[in-house]
């Protein structure tokens, strides 16, 4: 650890930062993207303790594990970034996890029983048009919350809390309580498993790519440092922020290559393809999952909307002073209904991911997902009085709050008991961003 001289100077001058605080200063990096991965790395490293020392077996820290955890939070995930421009902007919705299920039976309706009667059973155009049907619907879904919230001046609170009743009853009436399966093989893929994964080989492909992305960003940004004259960063500083990106990625793609297929779908894809499966077994790597493709998809999508485009600055100055951006000249009413659309889109894409990997669809699915999403949100630093959020902030809480619940199952906590640790990170997320805001005012 490095200490830092914390006594004033005889001459009146502020202290001297340590060495730790002059590399963040170079660096830039947010300490509060350090404080959730350090939670992060803590909540891993913890359950995998516990689990080798009083289970005789760690299995947090193992590739299957963290390749299952990765896909557990893609829905969740997907969800967050939209969260984060509805909390941003001073609202909320408890409609997601009813709207996610809605979504899912409609897109299961029109696969199993309507489509297959008009364009043909098994039709390569099945898959796309259910699931473009799903996200429309989550967007309409949305556009009339946000229509009721900005023209009718309802609180987005009452209006969301009404949708979650509503559309939860909406999905029941759909099916009546029956499950709809089977899906179509080809959206099922966009669920995970070892079919719908990319490789090993596309993982590296993908890998690379990020690799050459990262560096890129980094020498884009200091390019535009220097067109508008800005402070730029040491050249070491930026060797760093390379090394630490690129080695993460190649980290995470080292992960999942390790993860084999199981030997069950080796042998049935072997006989498939008539190939002879050695003494020592065939090694198939899943790579990459494709709905944690979706989600790392979203995430730049959604960061760019937020931080390079209009609509995001209009979306973090609404948040900032809502009378002032109206008075600015900002559409706030019809900034709403675009945003809770967002929100209602992205829930739909979420609803395929989870439906497709759930391989049907229930109106059970994506009970209580809202709060889950919004704790995400919430401990990801997006502040519940507006105006300040980050999308990166919002999946890293996706990924906290999965972890929470998938190491209390390996090491057998009961369901009541994983209420209530949820229950208290979330209230504790937001008692620490009340600290950390009164401290830089």
């Amino acid at each position: 650890m490095t200490q830092t001289n914390s006594a004033p100077r005889q001459d009146g001058a502020s202290p001297r930062p340590g060495v730790f605080g002059r590399f963040l200063r170079a660096t830039e990096i947010d300490t509060r993207l350090l404080g959730m991965i350090g939670a992060l790395a803590l909540i891993w490293i913890g359950f995998h303790l516990y689990g080798a020392l009083f289970k005789g077996f760690g299995a947090f820290l193992t590739p299957r594990n963290l390749w299952n955890l990765s896909v557990q939070t893609a829905s969740i995930g997907i969800m967050a970034t939209g969260m984060v421009l509805v909390i941003i902007t001073r609202h909320i919705d408890l409609s997601v996890g009813s709207i996610l299920g809605v979504c899912a039976v409609v897109m299961g309706v029109v696969q199993v029983h309507v489509l297959p009667g008009l364009i043909g059973f098994g039709s390569p155009l099945i898959w796309i048009i259910a699931a473009i049907i799903g996200m429309v619907t989550g967007a309409l879904i949305g556009a009339f919350h946000g229509a009721i919230i900005a023209f009718g001046k309802v609180p987005a609170f009452i209006v969301t809390l009404g949708g979650l009743l509503v559309w939860r009853g909406a999905a029941y009436l759909i099916t009546r309580g029956e499950t709809i399966s089977p899906l179509d093989e080809t959206f099922k893929l966009l669920g995970g498993g070892p079919y719908g994964a990319i490789g090993e080989m596309g993982s590296w492909i993908v890998g690379i790519l990020f690799c050459i992305g990262i560096v890129w960003l980094l020498w884009q940004g200091r390019q535009r440092r220097r067109s508008y004259e800005f402070p730029l960063r040491p050249l070491w500083a930026e060797g760093v922020l390379g090394m630490i990106g690129c080695g993460v990625v190649i980290g995470a793609v080292l992960v999942v290559n390790a993860y084999p297929w199981p030997k069950g779908i080796v042998r049935q894809y072997a006989k498939a393809n008539n190939l002879e499966i050695p003494d020592g077994g065939l090694f198939i790597s899943h790579g990459f999952a494709i709905p944690v493709l979706i989600l790392v998809g979203v995430g730049i999508a959604m960061t760019i909307l937020l931080n390079r485009t209009r609509f995001g600055r209009y979306v973090l100055a609404i948040g900032g002073n809502p009378d002032a951006a109206e008075l600015a000249g900002i559409n706030t009413k019809m900034m709403t209904v675009k945003i809770f659309a967002l929100m209602g889109f992205l829930t739909g894409l979420s609803a395929v991911v989870a439906s497709a990997r759930l391989g049907s669809a229930t109106n059970s699915l994506g009970t209580l997902d809202e709060l889950y999403v919004i704790a995400a949100a919430v401990i990801g630093g997006t502040s519940l009085a507006g105006g300040v959020g980050t999308i990166y902030g919002a999946i890293l809480g996706a990924f906290v709050m999965q972890s929470l619940q998938t190491g209390m199952v390996l090491i057998g906590f009961d369901s009541a008991v994983q209420q209530i640790v949820v229950g208290s990170v979330l209230v504790l997320a937001v008692f620490i961003d009340t600290i950390y805001r009164r401290n830089i005012k």
